[in-house]
Protein backbone atom coordinates (compact mmCIF):
# COMPACT_ATOMS: atom_id res chain seq x y z
CA UNK A 1 0.00 0.00 0.00
CA UNK A 2 3.01 2.32 0.38
CA UNK A 3 5.72 3.47 -2.01
CA UNK A 4 8.45 4.02 0.54
CA UNK A 5 9.32 3.93 4.22
CA UNK A 6 10.49 6.95 6.22
CA UNK A 7 12.31 5.81 9.34
CA UNK A 8 12.76 8.25 12.22
CA UNK A 9 14.88 7.00 15.09
CA UNK A 10 18.23 7.62 16.72
CA UNK A 11 20.10 4.68 15.23
CA UNK A 12 19.52 1.34 13.58
CA UNK A 13 21.02 -0.20 16.71
CA UNK A 14 18.00 0.97 18.73
CA UNK A 15 15.32 -0.58 16.51
CA UNK A 16 12.87 -2.96 18.26
CA UNK A 17 12.52 -6.58 17.21
CA UNK A 18 9.39 -5.80 15.16
CA UNK A 19 11.57 -3.67 12.84
CA UNK A 20 14.47 -6.12 12.59
CA UNK A 21 14.07 -6.16 8.80
CA UNK A 22 15.30 -2.55 8.61
CA UNK A 23 18.55 -3.17 10.46
CA UNK A 24 20.47 -5.07 7.78
CA UNK A 25 20.17 -2.47 4.97
CA UNK A 26 21.19 0.30 7.38
CA UNK A 27 24.14 -1.72 8.64
CA UNK A 28 25.21 -2.39 5.05
CA UNK A 29 24.97 1.31 4.23
CA UNK A 30 26.95 2.33 7.32
CA UNK A 31 29.76 0.00 6.23
CA UNK A 32 30.43 2.28 3.24
CA UNK A 33 29.36 5.62 4.76
CA UNK A 34 30.35 6.41 8.33
CA UNK A 35 28.27 9.58 8.08
CA UNK A 36 25.01 7.64 8.34
CA UNK A 37 22.92 9.57 10.82
CA UNK A 38 24.47 12.95 10.02
CA UNK A 39 22.05 13.64 7.18
CA UNK A 40 18.93 12.15 5.62
CA UNK A 41 19.68 9.28 3.20
CA UNK A 42 17.66 7.26 0.71
CA UNK A 43 18.58 3.57 0.47
CA UNK A 44 17.40 1.02 -2.08
CA UNK A 45 15.93 -1.96 -0.20
CA UNK A 46 14.42 -4.65 -2.48
CA UNK A 47 11.30 -6.17 -0.98
CA UNK A 48 10.47 -3.14 1.16
CA UNK A 49 7.44 -0.99 0.28
CA UNK A 50 8.50 0.97 -2.78
CA UNK A 51 11.90 -0.74 -2.58
CA UNK A 52 13.29 2.30 -0.77
CA UNK A 53 13.97 3.51 2.74
CA UNK A 54 14.46 7.11 3.87
CA UNK A 55 16.44 7.23 7.10
CA UNK A 56 16.21 10.46 9.13
CA UNK A 57 18.17 10.16 12.35
CA UNK A 58 17.17 12.15 15.39
CA UNK A 59 20.77 12.21 16.55
CA UNK A 60 21.42 11.91 20.29
CA UNK A 61 18.36 12.50 22.45
CA UNK A 62 19.81 11.97 25.92
CA UNK A 63 21.79 15.15 26.52
CA UNK A 64 20.83 17.90 28.98
CA UNK A 65 19.42 20.07 26.22
CA UNK A 66 17.64 17.45 24.11
CA UNK A 67 13.85 17.26 24.05
CA UNK A 68 11.07 15.59 22.09
CA UNK A 69 11.43 18.09 19.24
CA UNK A 70 14.33 15.96 17.96
CA UNK A 71 11.69 13.54 16.65
CA UNK A 72 9.52 16.15 14.93
CA UNK A 73 12.57 17.83 13.40
CA UNK A 74 13.79 14.51 12.02
CA UNK A 75 10.33 13.67 10.67
CA UNK A 76 10.13 17.03 8.87
CA UNK A 77 13.49 16.39 7.24
CA UNK A 78 12.58 12.80 6.39
CA UNK A 79 9.27 13.69 4.75
CA UNK A 80 10.84 16.52 2.77
CA UNK A 81 13.42 14.06 1.43
CA UNK A 82 10.68 11.52 0.66
CA UNK A 83 8.82 14.16 -1.36
CA UNK A 84 11.99 14.96 -3.27
CA UNK A 85 12.37 11.25 -4.00
CA UNK A 86 8.87 11.25 -5.49
CA UNK A 87 7.00 9.37 -2.77
CA UNK A 88 3.23 9.79 -2.75
CA UNK A 89 2.34 7.10 -0.20
CA UNK A 90 5.04 7.20 2.47
CA UNK A 91 4.89 5.04 5.58
CA UNK A 92 6.27 6.88 8.60
CA UNK A 93 7.99 4.58 11.07
CA UNK A 94 9.03 6.04 14.43
CA UNK A 95 9.28 3.38 17.14
CA UNK A 96 8.53 4.57 20.69
CA UNK A 97 11.55 5.73 22.67
CA UNK A 98 11.95 4.68 26.29
CA UNK A 99 12.47 8.28 27.44
CA UNK A 100 9.89 9.87 25.13
CA UNK A 101 6.66 7.91 25.19
CA UNK A 102 4.97 10.26 22.71
CA UNK A 103 7.81 10.20 20.17
CA UNK A 104 5.66 8.45 17.54
CA UNK A 105 2.88 11.05 17.80
CA UNK A 106 5.39 13.90 17.78
CA UNK A 107 7.04 12.50 14.64
CA UNK A 108 3.62 12.17 12.98
CA UNK A 109 2.85 15.81 13.79
CA UNK A 110 6.22 16.84 12.38
CA UNK A 111 5.49 14.97 9.17
CA UNK A 112 2.05 16.58 8.91
CA UNK A 113 3.60 20.01 9.39
CA UNK A 114 5.90 19.34 6.43
CA UNK A 115 2.91 18.20 4.35
CA UNK A 116 0.83 21.34 4.93
CA UNK A 117 -0.34 22.98 1.72
CA UNK A 118 -0.99 26.75 2.08
CA UNK A 119 -4.59 27.85 1.71
CA UNK A 120 -3.91 30.16 -1.24
CA UNK A 121 -2.17 27.33 -3.07
CA UNK A 122 -5.12 25.01 -2.44
CA UNK A 123 -7.73 27.55 -3.48
CA UNK A 124 -5.78 28.75 -6.52
CA UNK A 125 -5.40 25.25 -7.96
CA UNK A 126 -1.70 25.99 -8.32
CA UNK A 127 -0.80 22.33 -7.91
CA UNK A 128 -2.36 19.25 -9.51
CA UNK A 129 -3.64 18.24 -6.06
CA UNK A 130 -4.48 20.01 -2.81
CA UNK A 131 -2.26 17.52 -0.99
CA UNK A 132 1.47 16.92 -1.18
CA UNK A 133 0.95 13.16 -0.81
CA UNK A 134 -1.97 10.79 -1.41
CA UNK A 135 -1.72 9.21 2.01
CA UNK A 136 0.57 9.20 5.03
CA UNK A 137 0.88 5.88 6.81
CA UNK A 138 1.81 5.60 10.49
CA UNK A 139 3.46 2.45 11.80
CA UNK A 140 2.49 1.04 15.19
CA UNK A 141 3.24 -2.29 16.82
CA UNK A 142 -0.45 -2.96 17.49
CA UNK A 143 -3.47 -2.16 15.31
CA UNK A 144 -5.50 -0.61 18.12
CA UNK A 145 -2.58 1.60 19.05
CA UNK A 146 -2.21 2.68 15.43
CA UNK A 147 -5.89 3.62 15.08
CA UNK A 148 -5.78 5.64 18.30
CA UNK A 149 -2.59 7.36 17.17
CA UNK A 150 -4.03 8.24 13.75
CA UNK A 151 -7.24 9.64 15.27
CA UNK A 152 -5.34 11.82 17.75
CA UNK A 153 -2.83 13.06 15.18
CA UNK A 154 -5.68 13.92 12.79
CA UNK A 155 -7.54 15.92 15.46
CA UNK A 156 -4.48 17.84 16.60
CA UNK A 157 -3.38 18.56 13.04
CA UNK A 158 -6.88 19.79 12.09
CA UNK A 159 -6.50 22.50 14.72
CA UNK A 160 -3.03 23.44 13.56
CA UNK A 161 -4.22 23.48 9.95
CA UNK A 162 -6.96 25.99 10.79
CA UNK A 163 -4.41 28.02 12.71
CA UNK A 164 -2.00 28.01 9.75
CA UNK A 165 -4.76 28.85 7.26
CA UNK A 166 -5.85 31.92 9.24
CA UNK A 167 -2.45 32.97 10.54
CA UNK A 168 -0.42 32.38 7.41
CA UNK A 169 -2.70 33.62 4.65
CA UNK A 170 -2.12 37.05 3.15
CA UNK A 171 -3.83 40.21 4.46
CA UNK A 172 -6.50 40.22 1.74
CA UNK A 173 -7.37 36.51 1.80
CA UNK A 174 -7.65 36.70 5.57
CA UNK A 175 -8.98 40.20 5.98
CA UNK A 176 -11.33 40.32 8.97
CA UNK A 177 -14.63 39.66 7.11
CA UNK A 178 -13.09 36.69 5.28
CA UNK A 179 -11.70 35.27 8.53
CA UNK A 180 -15.26 35.38 9.86
CA UNK A 181 -16.50 33.54 6.77
CA UNK A 182 -13.76 30.90 7.15
CA UNK A 183 -14.53 30.34 10.85
CA UNK A 184 -18.27 30.10 10.26
CA UNK A 185 -17.72 27.51 7.53
CA UNK A 186 -15.20 25.60 9.67
CA UNK A 187 -17.59 25.16 12.57
CA UNK A 188 -20.79 24.61 10.62
CA UNK A 189 -22.58 21.53 12.00
CA UNK A 190 -20.04 21.21 14.84
CA UNK A 191 -20.34 21.53 18.64
CA UNK A 192 -18.78 25.02 18.41
CA UNK A 193 -21.17 27.98 18.31
CA UNK A 194 -20.05 31.06 16.36
CA UNK A 195 -21.27 34.65 16.61
CA UNK A 196 -19.80 37.52 14.58
CA UNK A 197 -19.97 41.17 15.66
CA UNK A 198 -19.54 43.54 12.70
CA UNK A 199 -21.67 46.62 13.37
CA UNK A 200 -19.33 49.57 13.90
CA UNK A 201 -21.63 51.27 16.42
CA UNK A 202 -21.67 48.10 18.51
CA UNK A 203 -17.88 47.87 18.31
CA UNK A 204 -17.52 51.50 19.38
CA UNK A 205 -19.88 51.02 22.34
CA UNK A 206 -18.68 47.62 23.56
CA UNK A 207 -15.00 47.67 22.58
CA UNK A 208 -13.85 51.31 22.36
CA UNK A 209 -10.12 50.54 22.33
CA UNK A 210 -10.58 48.06 19.48
CA UNK A 211 -12.77 50.57 17.65
CA UNK A 212 -10.01 53.19 17.85
CA UNK A 213 -7.63 50.88 16.00
CA UNK A 214 -10.37 49.97 13.50
CA UNK A 215 -11.24 53.60 12.74
CA UNK A 216 -9.01 53.92 9.69
CA UNK A 217 -9.61 50.42 8.29
CA UNK A 218 -13.36 50.90 8.70
CA UNK A 219 -13.28 53.26 5.71
CA UNK A 220 -12.51 50.25 3.49
CA UNK A 221 -15.40 47.74 3.64
CA UNK A 222 -13.26 44.66 2.94
CA UNK A 223 -10.94 45.63 5.85
CA UNK A 224 -13.60 46.39 8.46
CA UNK A 225 -13.14 44.76 11.87
CA UNK A 226 -14.88 41.67 13.14
CA UNK A 227 -15.12 40.26 16.65
CA UNK A 228 -15.63 36.52 16.30
CA UNK A 229 -17.08 34.85 19.40
CA UNK A 230 -16.81 31.10 19.87
CA UNK A 231 -18.21 28.75 22.49
CA UNK A 232 -17.84 25.04 23.16
CA UNK A 233 -19.58 23.28 26.03
CA UNK A 234 -18.63 19.66 26.71
CA UNK A 235 -20.95 16.96 28.00
CA UNK A 236 -21.48 16.48 31.72
CA UNK A 237 -21.14 18.93 34.60
CA UNK A 238 -18.65 21.70 33.74
CA UNK A 239 -15.51 21.50 35.87
CA UNK A 240 -13.38 24.16 34.16
CA UNK A 241 -14.04 27.16 31.92
CA UNK A 242 -11.35 28.48 29.58
CA UNK A 243 -11.76 32.05 28.38
CA UNK A 244 -9.50 32.90 25.44
CA UNK A 245 -8.86 36.23 23.75
CA UNK A 246 -6.72 36.16 20.60
CA UNK A 247 -5.02 39.06 18.84
CA UNK A 248 -6.06 39.03 15.19
CA UNK A 249 -4.32 41.95 13.50
CA UNK A 250 -4.87 41.06 9.86
CA UNK A 251 -2.15 43.51 8.83
CA UNK A 252 -0.03 45.80 10.97
CA UNK A 253 1.31 48.88 9.24
CA UNK A 254 2.13 50.32 12.65
CA UNK A 255 -0.54 52.94 12.06
CA UNK A 256 0.57 56.57 12.42
CA UNK A 257 3.74 55.27 14.10
CA UNK A 258 4.43 53.51 10.85
CA UNK A 259 6.76 50.54 10.51
CA UNK A 260 9.45 52.20 8.40
CA UNK A 261 12.76 50.89 7.12
CA UNK A 262 11.55 47.65 5.62
CA UNK A 263 10.21 46.07 8.82
CA UNK A 264 6.56 45.89 7.71
CA UNK A 265 6.95 42.74 5.62
CA UNK A 266 5.50 39.73 7.37
CA UNK A 267 2.98 41.70 9.41
CA UNK A 268 0.10 39.61 8.05
CA UNK A 269 1.26 37.08 10.67
CA UNK A 270 0.10 39.38 13.45
CA UNK A 271 -3.15 37.42 13.61
CA UNK A 272 -1.63 34.15 14.81
CA UNK A 273 -2.99 34.60 18.35
CA UNK A 274 -6.58 34.68 17.13
CA UNK A 275 -5.73 31.86 14.71
CA UNK A 276 -4.56 29.75 17.65
CA UNK A 277 -7.88 30.35 19.42
CA UNK A 278 -9.73 29.03 16.36
CA UNK A 279 -7.31 26.11 16.18
CA UNK A 280 -7.96 25.10 19.78
CA UNK A 281 -11.72 25.19 19.19
CA UNK A 282 -11.23 22.94 16.17
CA UNK A 283 -9.36 20.36 18.29
CA UNK A 284 -12.16 20.62 20.87
CA UNK A 285 -14.76 20.06 18.15
CA UNK A 286 -12.91 16.93 17.00
CA UNK A 287 -12.13 15.35 20.39
CA UNK A 288 -15.21 16.63 22.27
CA UNK A 289 -13.71 16.82 25.79
CA UNK A 290 -16.24 16.38 28.58
CA UNK A 291 -16.69 18.70 31.57
CA UNK A 292 -14.90 21.53 29.75
CA UNK A 293 -16.37 24.85 28.60
CA UNK A 294 -14.40 27.10 26.29
CA UNK A 295 -15.32 30.71 25.46
CA UNK A 296 -13.25 32.51 22.87
CA UNK A 297 -13.01 35.92 21.22
CA UNK A 298 -10.99 36.62 18.09
CA UNK A 299 -10.18 40.33 17.69
CA UNK A 300 -9.86 40.66 13.91
CA UNK A 301 -8.72 44.19 13.07
CA UNK A 302 -6.41 45.81 10.51
CA UNK A 303 -4.05 48.49 11.86
CA UNK A 304 -4.17 50.78 8.84
CA UNK A 305 -2.62 54.20 8.30
CA UNK A 306 -4.51 57.14 6.81
CA UNK A 307 -6.42 60.32 7.49
CA UNK A 308 -8.71 58.65 10.05
CA UNK A 309 -6.16 56.50 11.91
CA UNK A 310 -5.83 56.78 15.65
CA UNK A 311 -2.72 58.60 16.81
CA UNK A 312 -0.46 58.94 19.82
CA UNK A 313 -1.73 61.34 22.50
CA UNK A 314 -5.38 60.32 22.04
CA UNK A 315 -7.33 59.53 25.18
CA UNK A 316 -9.57 56.45 24.90
CA UNK A 317 -11.98 55.35 27.63
CA UNK A 318 -11.72 51.57 27.92
CA UNK A 319 -14.70 49.28 28.54
CA UNK A 320 -13.59 49.12 32.18
CA UNK A 321 -13.81 52.91 32.47
CA UNK A 322 -10.07 53.52 32.50
CA UNK A 323 -8.72 56.57 30.65
CA UNK A 324 -5.98 55.26 28.36
CA UNK A 325 -3.42 57.60 26.80
CA UNK A 326 -2.16 56.26 23.48
CA UNK A 327 1.63 56.37 23.42
CA UNK A 328 2.36 54.38 20.27
CA UNK A 329 -0.08 53.27 17.60
CA UNK A 330 2.13 50.26 16.88
CA UNK A 331 1.06 48.87 20.26
CA UNK A 332 -2.33 48.09 18.75
CA UNK A 333 -2.44 44.44 19.83
CA UNK A 334 -3.08 45.22 23.46
CA UNK A 335 -5.70 47.76 22.39
CA UNK A 336 -7.79 45.31 20.38
CA UNK A 337 -7.68 42.68 23.14
CA UNK A 338 -8.18 44.72 26.29
CA UNK A 339 -11.93 45.34 26.04
CA UNK A 340 -12.58 41.72 25.05
CA UNK A 341 -10.57 40.69 28.11
CA UNK A 342 -12.71 43.03 30.19
CA UNK A 343 -15.84 41.37 28.78
CA UNK A 344 -14.41 37.96 29.68
CA UNK A 345 -13.72 39.24 33.20
CA UNK A 346 -17.36 40.29 33.54
CA UNK A 347 -18.52 36.84 32.45
CA UNK A 348 -15.92 34.93 34.46
CA UNK A 349 -17.43 35.72 37.86
CA UNK A 350 -20.47 33.65 36.82
CA UNK A 351 -18.53 30.72 35.32
CA UNK A 352 -17.24 27.51 36.90
CA UNK A 353 -13.52 27.52 37.68
CA UNK A 354 -12.64 30.16 35.07
CA UNK A 355 -9.16 30.71 33.64
CA UNK A 356 -8.57 33.75 31.42
CA UNK A 357 -5.95 34.05 28.68
CA UNK A 358 -4.73 36.47 26.05
CA UNK A 359 -2.75 34.94 23.18
CA UNK A 360 -0.83 37.21 20.84
CA UNK A 361 2.16 37.78 18.61
CA UNK A 362 2.60 40.84 20.77
CA UNK A 363 6.22 41.95 21.07
CA UNK A 364 9.54 41.80 19.30
CA UNK A 365 10.99 41.81 22.79
CA UNK A 366 9.70 38.25 23.27
CA UNK A 367 11.99 37.11 20.47
CA UNK A 368 14.92 39.17 21.74
CA UNK A 369 14.48 37.84 25.27
CA UNK A 370 13.91 34.14 24.55
CA UNK A 371 14.86 33.72 20.92
CA UNK A 372 12.66 32.25 18.18
CA UNK A 373 10.73 29.01 18.67
CA UNK A 374 9.55 29.67 22.22
CA UNK A 375 6.20 30.86 23.56
CA UNK A 376 6.30 32.92 26.75
CA UNK A 377 3.65 32.69 29.46
CA UNK A 378 3.23 34.97 32.46
CA UNK A 379 0.67 34.80 35.28
CA UNK A 380 -1.19 37.29 37.39
CA UNK A 381 -1.29 36.62 41.13
CA UNK A 382 -4.15 34.09 41.27
CA UNK A 383 -2.79 32.16 38.27
CA UNK A 384 0.70 32.15 39.77
CA UNK A 385 -0.59 30.75 43.06
CA UNK A 386 -2.21 27.88 41.19
CA UNK A 387 1.02 27.22 39.26
CA UNK A 388 -0.55 27.87 35.89
CA UNK A 389 2.54 28.95 33.95
CA UNK A 390 4.58 26.02 35.27
CA UNK A 391 1.76 23.66 34.29
CA UNK A 392 1.71 25.06 30.74
CA UNK A 393 5.48 24.74 30.49
CA UNK A 394 5.27 21.10 31.55
CA UNK A 395 2.42 20.45 29.08
CA UNK A 396 4.41 22.07 26.29
CA UNK A 397 7.27 19.61 26.77
CA UNK A 398 4.99 16.64 26.04
CA UNK A 399 4.51 17.28 22.30
CA UNK A 400 7.26 19.83 21.73
CA UNK A 401 5.16 23.02 21.87
CA UNK A 402 7.63 24.58 24.27
CA UNK A 403 7.31 27.49 26.68
CA UNK A 404 9.46 29.82 28.73
CA UNK A 405 8.04 31.44 31.87
CA UNK A 406 8.23 35.14 32.67
CA UNK A 407 6.88 37.11 35.62
CA UNK A 408 4.79 40.27 35.83
CA UNK A 409 6.51 42.54 38.35
CA UNK A 410 5.68 45.80 40.14
CA UNK A 411 7.85 47.73 37.68
CA UNK A 412 5.54 46.65 34.86
CA UNK A 413 2.55 48.22 36.58
CA UNK A 414 4.51 51.39 37.39
CA UNK A 415 5.51 51.66 33.74
CA UNK A 416 1.88 51.92 32.64
CA UNK A 417 0.59 54.31 35.30
CA UNK A 418 -0.68 57.59 33.88
CA UNK A 419 1.98 60.28 33.77
CA UNK A 420 -0.41 63.20 34.26
CA UNK A 421 -3.85 63.93 35.66
CA UNK A 422 -5.34 63.53 32.17
CA UNK A 423 -4.97 59.74 32.02
CA UNK A 424 -5.19 56.73 34.32
CA UNK A 425 -3.03 54.48 32.16
CA UNK A 426 -0.29 54.97 29.57
CA UNK A 427 -0.79 52.52 26.72
CA UNK A 428 2.88 52.36 25.70
CA UNK A 429 6.08 54.36 25.43
CA UNK A 430 7.25 55.57 22.02
CA UNK A 431 10.03 53.02 21.57
CA UNK A 432 9.89 49.56 20.01
CA UNK A 433 9.32 46.82 22.61
CA UNK A 434 12.72 45.35 21.70
CA UNK A 435 14.33 48.62 22.88
CA UNK A 436 12.23 48.78 26.06
CA UNK A 437 13.32 47.12 29.32
CA UNK A 438 10.87 44.35 30.20
CA UNK A 439 9.28 44.92 26.82
CA UNK A 440 7.29 41.66 26.75
CA UNK A 441 6.17 41.76 30.39
CA UNK A 442 4.79 45.30 30.63
CA UNK A 443 1.97 44.72 28.10
CA UNK A 444 0.53 42.06 30.41
CA UNK A 445 0.35 44.65 33.18
CA UNK A 446 -1.39 47.07 30.81
CA UNK A 447 -3.96 44.43 29.90
CA UNK A 448 -4.63 43.74 33.58
CA UNK A 449 -4.93 47.43 34.47
CA UNK A 450 -6.97 48.66 31.49
CA UNK A 451 -9.39 45.71 31.63
CA UNK A 452 -10.05 46.07 35.35
CA UNK A 453 -8.56 42.67 36.14
CA UNK A 454 -6.40 44.38 38.77
CA UNK A 455 -9.57 44.38 40.90
CA UNK A 456 -9.53 40.56 40.79
CA UNK A 457 -6.06 39.83 42.14
CA UNK A 458 -5.03 37.79 45.17
CA UNK A 459 -6.31 40.59 47.45
CA UNK A 460 -9.81 40.36 45.97
CA UNK A 461 -12.85 38.47 47.20
CA UNK A 462 -13.27 37.25 43.59
CA UNK A 463 -9.73 36.44 42.37
CA UNK A 464 -9.55 35.51 38.69
CA UNK A 465 -6.55 33.58 37.30
CA UNK A 466 -5.23 35.23 34.14
CA UNK A 467 -2.22 34.41 31.98
CA UNK A 468 -0.81 36.27 29.02
CA UNK A 469 0.90 34.26 26.27
CA UNK A 470 3.26 35.93 23.80
CA UNK A 471 3.81 33.77 20.72
CA UNK A 472 5.83 36.29 18.69
CA UNK A 473 8.77 33.89 18.70
CA UNK A 474 6.95 30.57 18.41
CA UNK A 475 4.35 31.39 15.75
CA UNK A 476 6.72 30.49 12.91
CA UNK A 477 9.20 32.01 10.48
CA UNK A 478 8.47 34.40 7.65
CA UNK A 479 8.97 33.47 4.90
CA UNK A 480 7.77 30.05 5.94
CA UNK A 481 4.81 28.22 7.41
CA UNK A 482 3.18 29.09 10.78
CA UNK A 483 3.75 26.48 13.48
CA UNK A 484 0.28 26.46 15.03
CA UNK A 485 1.68 27.29 18.47
CA UNK A 486 0.40 27.03 21.16
CA UNK A 487 -2.43 24.70 20.06
CA UNK A 488 -0.60 21.49 21.03
CA UNK A 489 0.27 22.75 24.52
CA UNK A 490 -3.31 23.90 25.09
CA UNK A 491 -4.72 20.57 23.95
CA UNK A 492 -2.26 18.64 26.12
CA UNK A 493 -3.10 20.75 29.15
CA UNK A 494 -6.88 20.85 28.91
CA UNK A 495 -8.16 18.19 26.49
CA UNK A 496 -5.65 15.36 26.97
CA UNK A 497 -4.39 15.70 30.57
CA UNK A 498 -3.11 12.39 31.88
CA UNK A 499 -3.58 10.56 28.55
CA UNK A 500 -0.20 11.42 27.02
Amino acid sequence: NFDGVVLVTQSHDTLPSELECLKAPLQDYSSVDSGLGDEVVVIKVPGLSGNRLVFASTGPVNRDYDDVRRFSDAAVNGIKRALKAGMQRPLLVCPPHKDYKNSTLVAALGALHALYMPLEVREGNVKPSNYKVCVLGLWAAQEAEGKSLAKLADALESGRLACRDIGGSDPERMAAPRVADYVQALFKDSPVQVKVVSDVKTLEKEYPCLAAVNRCANCVPRHQARVIKLEYCGAGPIQKTLMLVGKGITYDTGGADIKAGGVMAGMHRDKCGAAAVAGFFQVSAKLKPQHLKVIGSMAMVRNSVGADCYVADELVLSRAGRRVRVGNTDAEGRMVMVDLLCEMKEKAVRETSPELFTIATLTGHAIRAMGPNYSIIMDNGPAHRSGNAAQWQKAGEVLGDVFEVSSIRREDYEFHKGKSEYEDILQCNNLPSSATPRGHQTPAAFLIMASGLDKHGVDSTTPLPYSHIDIAGSSGPFPGVPTGAPVLAMATNYILPGSL
